[in-house]
């Protein structure tokens, strides 16, 4: 039987890896100086120049019960793999909707208890077993196995994004500007995020200590494959990449931009590593 696997914009997976691994995508909404686009619709640099105009911050909203209605409505079996419901409604709105489909409909449904390709991580993994020709029981039972094993950092190179999203006060953001503070987030074994690391004076400091901690997981890393992805910062992606490459670890190194979504909530020049432990 047919498996639609499937995902949310959250998971910040490329045009060219969502049309190669035949995954299909629901996108969450991102409202900013009037305007209501869909995550995939505009760019983080696009992005960035509307908060800029504007002063204000982008809000972000899950995709409704009847839009997931909707998008379960396809022939076979369904896999659902999204983003941390401790961080956004979309995986409880997902389930809700199964109450409006045919009871005959299987979808199922996985809740990465993470972000970003920390979820396109799972996504690919899932996908690898469909094409061995898992069963959807299989595949989600087995992914279940892999959501704790994810491990996901990014360094934030400005705190207003932070301090505009109610994730930090205004006292914490004219330090952390005055000093240069850039904070390593992490995501937690629950799903929510932490600050692993609060990181003083120049960027490299920072990249090289995410390297430093993928480098503390050898030789536990699962070596299929490791993203690095970022909001608009080549040059330190290129860099990462490079570092990583070294270790001799890792089978496949995916370079992403993340999302509108994503980006609303870290602001430019964000990066992170993001890797499975075996």
């Amino acid at each position: 039987m047919m498996i639609d696997l499937t995902t949310d914009s959250c998971s910040d997976l490329s045009r060219e890896i969502i049309q190669n691994r035949n995954i299909r995508v629901l996108p969450l909404q991102v409202f900013i100086n009037n305007q209501n686009l869909k995550d995939g619709e505009v760019t983080p640099q696009q992005l960035f120049k509307l908060v800029e105009e504007s002063g204000n911050l982008p809000k972000t909203a899950a995709p409704s019960i009847a839009e997931f209605a909707e998008f379960f409505k396809t022939p076979g079996e369904t896999i659902y793999i999204g983003i941390s419901s401790k961080l956004s409604a979309t995986v409880p709105n997902s389930i809700l909707a199964l109450e409006l489909l045919d009871k005959e409909k299987k979808v199922y449904i996985i809740d990465s208890l993470n972000l970003s390709t920390g979820i396109g991580l799972l996504v690919l993994k899932a996908a690898d077993l469909r094409d061995a020709g898992w069963s959807a029981p299989e595949i989600t039972e087995e992914i279940q196995r892999w959501v704790p094993k994810v491990r996901t950092s990014f360094i934030i190179d400005t705190m207003e994004y932070l301090y505009k999203g109610g994730r930090c006060t205004a006292l914490q953001a004219i330090v952390g500007s005055v000093l240069k503070i850039r904070p390593i987030i992490e995501v937690r074994s629950d799903g929510t995020l932490g600050v692993r690391e609060k990181i003083r004076g120049g960027r490299m400091k920072g990249l090289n200590s995410m390297l430093e901690d993928f480098k503390s997981h050898l030789p536990n890393v699962d070596p299929t494959r490791v993203f690095v992805t970022h909001t608009g910062c080549d040059e330190d992606a290129a860099y990462l990449v490079e570092e990583i490459r070294k270790t001799g670890a890792v089978e496949e190194i995916l370079v992403t931009t993340a999302g509108a979504t994503i980006s609303s909530h870290c602001g430019p020049n964000t990066i992170g590593i993001l890797f499975m432990v075996k």
